[in-house]
């Protein structure tokens, strides 16, 4: 390769970036009600400038009080009182060399009816209980939010015409009136000289992810018969019209970018007939430019099709770099896209064959602040990005509790502004167990000075993550383990493998404290029956118990036993899941149902939802319906349990009986998800006096 393009200036419009490296939009739930930011959001977003990061983009902002807030705790350039405090969060950005535009948003019929008319209330009832409306709002909503949404009692969402509502969001779909679409363009104009005046280096429009402006742009979504409807010309007119205004009031000197779906994606799940495909988003790319747009963000797909633009971790990196590459190829301004990138030697594959001038790099930069200057100079690890997810589901759950998204890798995140201690004075601290808690612990512990010693059984790290990995398609979570330990070997971490604590080898550390991460152990019940051929998930996925070209009940529907079931179809297995519930994974988050269940589906496997395993025979099982009480024999091979874990304690009772008190973290102390064990090792690790 020639001299590297990541690390060089370009311009959008006539704002210079420094680098090639881009923050884009991403909703992590730091806001407040006004629309002001908080201290955790600009510690957050200054924390990327300082790790050299050359273009930062807002959170998605809204413009409309009323029809337009996606989230009670989002940013907003709706009035004039939210430009003082955007310009000091602009300059805390600003001041690292980094530029800072705002993206300015409208979900349409991507909201949830119940955030329809409530914040202009929630803003007047803040201020008047003096933050007391706040805390109960919070309190009562995880109960009353979810009934009020599955039960369609919410005023309705917008939409350019009345449509079904999109996936993941519910609630009932409305047409806006010509006077409102004409307040809308006002609304986007009015917040663009906002953010000018704020000091702001530019601003994004969102007509990506299936919000308002895509919306209209979509066939599927736009069926207006007025001059808003109808042709491509005539549903790019509200964009257009946005877009035109921004520059008459702002100037055509004052950057304007527009993130595009390019494709709606629709035929990737079977519905080629919907919406709008490549072809037309290249029209609407060459719509753009010829209306001063300054910038293209080239993105993919909306909630209908929603891993087509966030994807879990059985993607292709760079899979959809094609539609970055069709579009810098029809335009001349310049192109931004994220494109699934974790590494600069992809990044800078794709600025130097071509595909795009920019890269976005959205949650890679949540997992490591610091991943542009670690880029750049190619000094320190890069912690990556797995495709957990976590983020959004994170972000989403604690939307209702008034809190903001996480991220497994990065227990940090929210926590930009706290520094970590350097009080640890070179105490030894011995760490058992080398699985997510454990390399976090150790992690946290000596960047406070601690002299760590990290035990672990096995000859390699990784505890449960090395099962969650093994599935087809899920390397990239092995990541974390490669990274993790990389990290803690630049730190001076004291790592030994194939060694369990002895009485006389924490005699000889003598620690001054003792964290356990010792993991969990499968459920494994006894049944009615006789039977030799009873496995555990850990059995299958750790590759001790290989089993091909047979028929088998897997019993437990959670994510594990989806990917387990995934594994075993791959190697040519039929598969009948047995699950109590009346749904198949209760409880786990909608897009990684949405990646394996078709695979499954594919393989012919069989459901058999609100039944319990009752009985195991020799080449059999009856399940129990959980409604009847009926009993129903299937003919299987052999049974696969995922009942999940339970706590591994058995150490803590040793260490506790050679006068130590253990601190357990992780699935050892409480059995959860990689997030829980990190955040658990953060909290613990941080605390430690």
């Amino acid at each position: 390769m020639s001299e590297k393009m990541l690390s060089t200036p370009m311009n959008i419009g006539g704002c210079q970036i420094k680098n090639r490296i881009v923050l884009p939009p991403m909703l992590m739930g730091f806001g407040q009600f006004d629309g002001c930011p908080t201290e955790k959001m600009m510690d957050y977003y200054e924390e990327r400038a300082k790790g050299g990061c050359g273009l930062i983009m807002t959170e998605i902002t809204r413009v409309n009080d009323k029809t337009g807030s996606a989230a009670f705790a989002q940013l907003a350039a709706s009035h004039d009182y939210h430009i003082e405090p955007l310009r000091e969060l602009a300059q805390k950005v600003q001041r690292h060399g980094a530029k800072f535009f705002v993206q300015l948003h409208h979900p349409g019929r991507q909201n949830i009816g119940l955030l329809v008319g409530t914040i202009p209330l929630s803003i007047k009832l803040e201020k008047w209980t003096k933050g007391a409306y706040g805390k109960l709002l919070y309190k009562l909503t995880p109960k009353v939010g979810p009934f009020l949404i599955k039960n369609n009692i919410s005023p309705c969402s917008v939409a350019p015409s009345a449509c079904e509502p999109a996936y993941f969001a519910g609630g009932k779909v409305r047409a806006l009136k010509y006077k409102e679409i004409k307040e809308l363009e006002q609304q986007f104009i009015s917040a663009a000289f906002r953010v000018q005046q704020a000091g702001c280096d530019g601003v994004e429009l969102h007509s990506a992810h299936g919000y308002l402006f895509q919306q209209f742009l979509s066939p599927h979504t736009n069926k207006r018969t007025d001059e808003y409807g109808g042709s491509l010309e005539n549903r790019a007119r509200f964009l257009v019209n946005v877009l035109k205004g921004i520059k008459e009031k702002c100037g055509k000197q004052f950057p304007v970018i527009v993130r595009l779906s390019a494709d709606e994606c629709y035929s990737y799940i079977g519905e080629p007939d919907k919406g709008y495909n490549l072809d037309e988003g290249i029209k609407i790319a060459k719509i753009l430019e010829a209306n001063g747009a300054d910038a293209i963000d080239v993105s993919s797909a909306g909630y209908d099709t929603f891993n087509y633009w966030l994807e879990p971790v059985s993607f292709e990196l760079g899979w959809r770099k094609y539609l970055a590459k069709a579009i810098k190829d029809a335009v001349n301004i310049p192109v931004l896209a994220a494109n699934l990138i974790r590494t600069p030697e992809q990044a800078e594959s794709q600025l130097q064959e071509g595909t795009q001038d920019f890269v976005c790099l959205g949650r890679p930069q949540i997992a490591d602040p610091y991943w542009a200057n670690k880029a750049i100079t190619g000094k320190g690890t890069i912690k990556r990005c797995i495709c957990c997810l976590n983020c959004i589901e994170s972000m989403q759950n604690n939307a209702y509790i008034g809190s903001h998204g996480e991220c497994s890798v990065n227990p940090c995140v929210g926590k930009e502004g706290l520094a970590i201690p350097k009080d640890g004075d070179g105490k030894k601290v011995l760490v058992v167990g080398a699985g997510p808690a454990g390399l976090i612990a150790s992690e946290i512990l000596l960047k406070r000075g601690f002299s760590v010693t990290l035990l672990e059984k096995n000859a390699y790290a990784g505890g449960q993550i090395n099962l969650a990995s093994a599935p087809p398609k899920k390397g990239k979570t092995a990541w974390f383990i490669e990274d993790a330990v990389a990290t803690l070997n630049e730190l001076g971490a004291d790592i030994r493998f194939n060694t369990s604590p002895t009485k006389e080898l924490v005699a000889e550390i003598n620690p001054y404290a003792v964290i356990l991460a010792t993991g969990s152990t499968p459920v494994k019940p006894k049944f009615k029956g006789e039977y030799d051929t009873l496995y555990t998930f850990d059995d299958i996925l750790s590759g001790n118990v290989s089993l091909e070209n047979k028929h088998i009940a897997v019993i437990g529907s959670g994510m594990t036993g989806l990917e387990t079931a995934h594994y075993l179809v791959d190697k040519g297995n039929t598969i009948t899941m047995v699950e109590m519930a009346d749904e198949i994974a209760p409880g786990t988050w909608m897009q990684h149902k949405d990646d394996v269940l078709p695979h499954l589906k594919e393989a012919n496997t069989t459901f058999l939802l609100g039944e319990k395993l009752a009985e195991i025979g020799k080449d059999y099982i009856v399940t129990e319906n959980m409604e009847s009480g009926k009993m129903t024999k299937s003919s299987v091979d052999c049974v696969v349990l995922s009942l999940g874990s339970r706590p591994n304690k058995a150490l803590e009772a040793e260490l506790k009986a050679w006068g130590y008190t253990p601190i357990s973290i992780g699935d050892c102390n409480k059995v959860g998800k990689i997030a829980d064990a990190t955040k658990a090792a953060y909290q613990v690790a941080i605390n430690l006096k």
